[in-house]
């Protein structure tokens, strides 16, 4: 980018240091707390090259942040003698993090105590809707963001078992569990009473000559057969087709789960602001609570075939109300599929290093956490 070729080895250094200070205070920063951050963080572990920070002024600094803010990476607010990185500040500092030099995004450089906080909480957990909706807590709070996680689309999954549980008249509870793990339980009103021996054999009957099949082809080969049959066989067809029709609505074939936690924190992230900051968050918030909506987002930006963890600044080009946030995600997969995305929203002054790297660790041990149910 135009940015990255006009700007110099150790003005990265001191452009790092300015955006990691303003994630941590929130405040301006000045050359004096920039010139103690390097003195405290040179060498290849802060991701300079050797000498970048070492014996710089307060003077040389304030030289150089001078000279990126002309570039457009640091703005000066009011009045005030220091400095706040732009938007395109937080861009450079991402990819730096990601391929710079000395890469930092690495689920492996996750702390031992992060990584022990993640795997604990999966303890005991089965099948991919309970593992994603976990996710979305277990990001939220270890990002201090919003935790999303959102099942892959439903179509092409192949059933597994089917069962049907008789609750009152005309009521009865389905159970369908798929081959990726994941499960769906929904109270059906029917049309008309069925006998617990009719729900069985019901039950029976799919199980016995649907199971691997695709649940949208289910539904397909039901249609057929109530065509076709003009027999006894058609009552149990017309049965068995009014269970799984209420069981999986056509508009819920490819629909997506989504498990949104944390809301709370990006609350508090935005407290104490302007009206119009309030009303924005309000904006924010309504969009959250339209689960189709993040859907939507992050089939925009987050590719089922990418390796790597996202982060994405310009969400408000999909969605307005999200302006000022920014998405870090990534896909989860399970024996080279995809089963879904994990990921956190949150305001630009989020500490991107940990966020991304917990994000990363989840979406690669997805695997390893589904293995022993499979």
């Amino acid at each position: 980018m135009a940015d990255a070729e006009r700007v110099t080895a150790r003005q990265r250094a001191i452009l790092t240091a300015v955006v990691e200070s303003y994630i941590d205070t929130g405040e301006p920063v000045g050359s004096g707390t920039v010139a103690e951050a390097m003195a405290r963080r040179t060498g290849e572990d802060a991701g300079l090259g050797a000498g970048l920070g070492a014996g710089l002024s307060a003077a040389t600094i304030r030289n150089e942040m001078a000279a990126l803010a002309e570039t457009g990476l640091l703005e000066q607010p009011h009045t005030s003698a220091g400095r706040v990185p732009t938007a395109r500040a937080f861009r450079m500092y991402v990819e730096d993090l990601s391929g710079g030099v000395h890469p930092r995004i690495d689920a492996a450089r996750l702390s031992v105590q992060s990584r022990q906080q993640i795997d604990s909480s999966f303890v005991g957990l089965a099948g991919t809707q309970a593992l994603l909706q976990r996710t979305s807590h277990v990001l939220a709070t270890l990002s201090s963001g919003v935790g999303v996680a959102i099942a892959a689309a439903t179509e092409g999954d192949m059933l597994e078992h089917v069962h049907f549980s008789r609750l009152a008249s005309r009521r009865v509870l389905a159970v369908v569990v798929t081959r990726s793990g994941l499960v769906r339980d929904r109270v059906l009103a029917l049309d008309q009473d069925l006998t617990l021996r009719e729900l069985e054999t019901a039950a029976s009957f799919l199980n016995e000559n649907f199971r691997g099949w695709s649940v949208e082809r289910v539904r397909a080969e039901l249609a057929r057969l109530v065509e076709q049959e003009r027999s006894a066989y058609q009552l149990l067809v017309n049965s068995v087709q009014q269970l799984w029709m209420k069981t999986v609505p056509e508009r819920e074939i490819a629909a997506q789960t989504v498990y949104v936690e944390g809301v709370a924190n990006l609350v508090g992230s935005q407290s104490g602001g302007s009206y119009e900051d309030r009303e924005r968050l309000r904006e924010v918030l309504a969009a959250l609570e339209a689960k189709q909506r993040l859907v939507e987002l992050l089939n925009a930006y987050i590719d089922a075939r990418q390796e790597s963890v996202r982060v994405v600044f310009d969400l408000e080009e999909h969605a307005p109300e999200m302006a000022g946030l920014v998405l870090i995600a990534a896909p989860a997969r399970m024996a080279g599929e995809s089963r879904g995305t994990v990921g956190v929203i949150g305001p630009k002054r989020m500490h991107y290093e940990n966020t991304m790297n917990a994000v990363s660790y989840i979406a690669n041990v997805f695997d390893r956490m589904l293995h022993p149910m499979e």
